[in-house]
């Protein structure tokens, strides 16, 4: 069990991390050189942890026994200004880079996981399906509209400026808000979140996966 969670939280972090970095290359494609002069455009975790949601939730959610564990990093700095190869939809594209990138993540290796599934030992069965299952989760969750998420960035794009400006003063609230969100919706989530495996990597994978979360490995 100690090496399911080890293995859960590397996942975890190391597809944050490159779920953030997403967004930075994003911006600068579109003229933002802002999170490289950040020094945030590196696949050092270091660079990128949240003291509350890379380490503080995730050991909650371990301590809770929470059949999945879920956390962000410190949002990639960027000016929406400087966007200008595409100023009317660069916050957007933004936005949505780094959950497309984990769900990117988790049809590569979910296909991966589909194709091999029976000619593969059960602990790569078990490494590919919480590699695939962890980026989902981030991809799904990081759409929720709920500050400080990107889905809540999304939701400033489309909403009229006055309850855009709502939504964007938010600040350290959102974090409880998001709390909340889980605590009532969190089945759903997770529900979702294993419709979409079982779509790309079959029903088989997604038993093997559930019966990992159960008891480990």
């Amino acid at each position: 069990m100690t090496v399911f969670i080890i293995f859960q939280i590397i996942i975890l972090l190391f597809s944050i991390v490159i779920h953030e970095v997403a967004h930075g290359y994003t911006a600068e494609s579109l003229g933002d050189p802002t999170a490289r002069m950040a020094g945030r455009l590196t696949l050092n975790p270091i660079k990128h942890l949240d003291v509350f949601g890379s380490i503080i939730v995730p050991l909650l959610l371990v301590v809770s026994h929470s059949p999945f564990i879920i956390g962000w990093a410190k949002p990639v700095p960027y000016n929406p200004n400087l966007l200008t190869k595409d100023r009317k939809y660069g916050p957007l594209k933004v936005a949505l880079a780094g959950p497309l990138v984990n769900l990117a993540i988790a049809v590569f290796f979910g296909l991966i996981l589909r194709v091999t599934f029976n000619l593969i030992p059960q602990i790569l069965v078990a490494a590919l399906g919480i590699i695939v299952f962890i980026n989902i989760l981030l991809g799904v969750f990081n759409l929720i509209p709920i500050p400080p998420l990107d889905g809540s960035k999304i939701l400033t794009i489309i909403l009229p400026p006055k309850y855009s400006m709502k939504v964007q003063r938010v600040g350290l609230i959102g974090i409880f808000l998001v709390f909340i969100f889980l605590i009532y919706f969190g089945g759903l989530i997770f529900t979702f979140t294993g419709t979409l495996f079982k779509l790309i990597s079959g029903q088989a994978a997604w038993q093997t996966l559930l019966s990992i979360l159960a008891g480990g490995f």
